[in-house]
């Protein structure tokens, strides 16, 4: 069988795989999701099956070939959350569920290592400090608890790197997914102090950058699939890199909010800018940076919200939200820990300011303005270090809620640049599966496929009622943060 110049992209995300078929002549030409489910058996843990991720890939996948032609399909890439760990043996199965990136039950582990590990170096080195993003804790959390599947694990990678190897590929890990474990310096050279603090040396894969090819189709993908055992397996890249530069952030000034199962706050830089208080991302373009604001509860705490309030209708909860009073009930929404910019696991949710004559539907637009108001210091935290932050955008499945989005520039101040039918990192994804192929001309021919909607204005009746509401919000959290962090440790 013969192999097109179409390419298929697969995002594997917190509460869904998605896949797309991309024609670099056409654009996006066909889409499918189906959803994932999330398992949190004790408090703080993040944790989701890699087995349902590859059977969604692989139903979807087929689905897609059946309806395009699968001869037209000659490269998969795939794109995830940043770091998942997954633990393999030998074969690359894996050895117990995945944990994921918003996971905090490490924190013992984080601050053992932290304290090992000199902390300027550290950041300088890897672009961030250690914390529950880290995946060295995560690692000897595992080796502490799980010894037995530790004694068997021989290569520990990403959720999208595991996918392509299920696939097919190589074992390897993506360059960002190197970065952001903390186990890798900004080059993707092996970090000798993280790597020894985890006791990890012989179980690293091999760090490959978006675009290099690492194998090709197996029989029995192929089978399942449809699919020709020619087909390319491209490596991909972390969710919210693709997101950010498949939704257009191309220069210096462009930066995103991702409202995705966890939040991102992404801008573009010319230099590496490294920050105890954020992350660090390389851009998919060479010579380009992604600081990264990244909250371990976004969307998901909307769906938590929305399952304890018994409602499932997102849009019917937006019209009643948007009917009450903005700021009435405040949420701190560490419901998983938090990450940037406080890098504290041993926070949790706080839901504030209720009385009888409040309801559900209080509660759940508290829930989004709590978001915001975290996305707000992640931006706050940018403009402190000097990064220029002059065209926003907001991108990801938060963005189908127009009262998200209002809440969100109206407590930014700022307005916000959407995007039309934008598939997200699936597409950022298909896109670097085209790349060895000659099929686009590199990464700054991305945002020729990018179709702008209509902007979202903050409302000047609301914006100083959030600036006076966020004042409050950050002082609700730094009052309750003793409480919270004594209740978590019990």
């Amino acid at each position: 069988m013969l192999t097109g110049n179409c390419t298929l992209g697969v995002d594997v995300g917190t509460t869904g795989v998605k896949v797309v078929v991309f024609d670099p002549s056409e654009g996006i030409i066909a889409q499918g999701s189906a959803p994932n489910v999330l398992s949190s058996e004790n408090p703080g843990w993040a944790e989701a099956d890699p087995l349902q991720w590859r059977e969604n890939a692989l139903t979807l996948m087929a689905a897609l070939a059946q309806e395009v032609g699968a001869s037209r399909i000659g490269a998969v890439a795939a794109s995830g959350m940043v770091p998942a760990v997954v633990l393999t043996d030998a074969d690359g199965t894996p050895l117990r569920r995945a944990i994921l990136q918003n996971d905090a039950r490490a924190g013992r582990e984080v601050r053992e290592i932290h304290g090992e590990l000199d902390p300027e170096a550290t950041l300088v080195t890897t672009g961030s400090p250690v914390t529950q993003q880290s995946v060295a804790p995560t690692l000897r959390w595992l080796s502490r608890h799980e010894p037995e599947a530790w004694s068997r694990t021989r290569h520990v990678v990403g959720s999208y790197d595991w996918l392509l190897m299920s696939l097919g590929a190589r074992p390897h890990v993506e360059l960002n997914w190197a970065v952001e474990s903390g186990l890798f310096t900004l080059d993707g050279e092996a970090y000798g102090p993280a790597i020894e603090a985890a006791k990890a040396a012989g179980a690293l894969a091999p760090v490959r950058r978006a675009g290099e090819v690492v194998g090709t189709l197996s029989p029995e993908a192929a089978s399942r699939t449809g699919l020709s055992t020619a087909v390319k397996l491209v490596v991909g890249g972390a969710d919210h890199v693709l997101s950010a530069v498949g939704a257009g952030l191309a220069s210096p000034g462009d930066w995103l909010v991702k409202l995705g199962g966890a939040g991102d706050i992404l801008a573009v830089t010319s230099e590496p800018i490294t920050d105890a208080r954020f992350y660090l991302d390389t851009h998919a373009a060479p010579g380009l940076w992604l600081p990264n604001g990244c909250m371990a509860a976004s969307g998901s705490l909307v769906r938590w919200v929305q399952s304890v309030v018994g409602s499932d209708d997102l849009a019917a909860m937006d019209d009643e939200a948007a009917t009450r009073q903005a700021a009435e009930v405040f949420v701190l929404p560490y419901f998983l820990g938090e990450k940037s910019p406080v890098n504290d696991p041993d926070l949790r949710g706080v839901v504030a300011g209720l009385h009888l004559g409040h309801d559900r539907v209080d509660i759940f637009r508290g829930a989004l303005e709590g978001v915001a108001f975290g996305f707000r210091h992640n931006a706050e935290v940018f403009a402190d270090r000097g990064i220029a932050m002059e065209r926003a955008s907001v991108t990801n499945g938060g963005a189908t809620s127009l009262l998200w989005k209002q809440i969100l520039a109206s407590v930014l101040g700022q307005p916000l640049r959407t995007l039309q039918g934008h598939p997200g990192a699936a597409f950022g994804a298909a896109y670097a599966a085209a790349l060895p192929g000659g099929g686009v001309d590199g990464w700054q021919r991305i945002g020729d496929y990018v179709t702008e909607g209509e902007p979202v204005d903050p409302d000047p009746r609301l914006t100083a009622r959030y600036d006076e509401a966020y004042g409050l919000w950050r002082e609700l959290g730094e009052v309750n943060a003793a409480v919270m962090r004594a209740m978590a440790r019990r």
